[in-house]
């Protein structure tokens, strides 16, 4: 089974910051997190959840810690894709950083009965948000601040996002080839 599927940030809309992939149904959810990972581009710095509503909806799968004991959670790194995302149309729900709560809207476009060995991303909007910048909020404050230079910000965030003086921080930049690349390799 190979599913293709459409992954949203909510809450960003100008422009939406989505990609769009070819998953093995065979894939763990740990697998899934990676692949998602690498689509968005995130580092992996934080604890993450799959479930069918958000918080508060189960199942709740992920990788169990201090703060979430295992009788709370579904197992991702033993948890197939495929025993919950089945069905075209069917939506499910990725949460990344419960501190900024980047809520991702997985939506089953396709259930294909293929065979397919790895993910294979098609194609994607926007530049995925910074690791650690506050949430929608916060990134939705980040773009205001870098697009006034006279803002008192202006220089303290550009430096913190890495950027040059005459760097711009582009929200519609998505290298499609170099995300594939990403995508190609997150579970070997």
């Amino acid at each position: 089974m190979v599913l293709k599927v459409k992954i949203q940030i909510k809450g960003i809309t100008k422009p939406p910051v989505w990609r769009r992939l070819m998953i093995p149904g065979q894939l763990t959810f740990q697998q899934f997190h990676q692949v998602i990972q690498a689509a968005f581009g995130w580092q992996d710095y934080h604890l993450f959840q799959f479930s069918k509503g958000g918080y508060g909806s189960n199942p709740q799968i992920g990788i169990a810690d201090e703060n979430w004991s295992e009788e709370e959670l579904v197992d991702a790194k033993t948890t197939r894709v495929s025993q919950y995302l089945k069905v075209k149309g069917e939506k499910f729900c990725y949460i990344y950083d419960f501190g900024d709560d980047w809520i991702h809207q997985i939506i089953v476009e396709d259930v294909l009965n293929e065979a397919q060995i790895g993910p294979v991303l098609i194609n994607g909007k926007g530049a995925c948000p910074p690791e650690d910048c506050g949430g929608v909020w916060g990134y939705e404050e980040l773009k205001s601040i870098l697009e006034n230079p006279k803002h008192p910000d202006h220089r303290d965030t550009k430096e913190w996002l890495g950027l040059k003086a005459r760097d711009q921080w582009d929200v519609n930049w998505f290298d499609l080839e170099e995300t594939k690349h990403a995508v190609a390799f997150a579970i070997w």
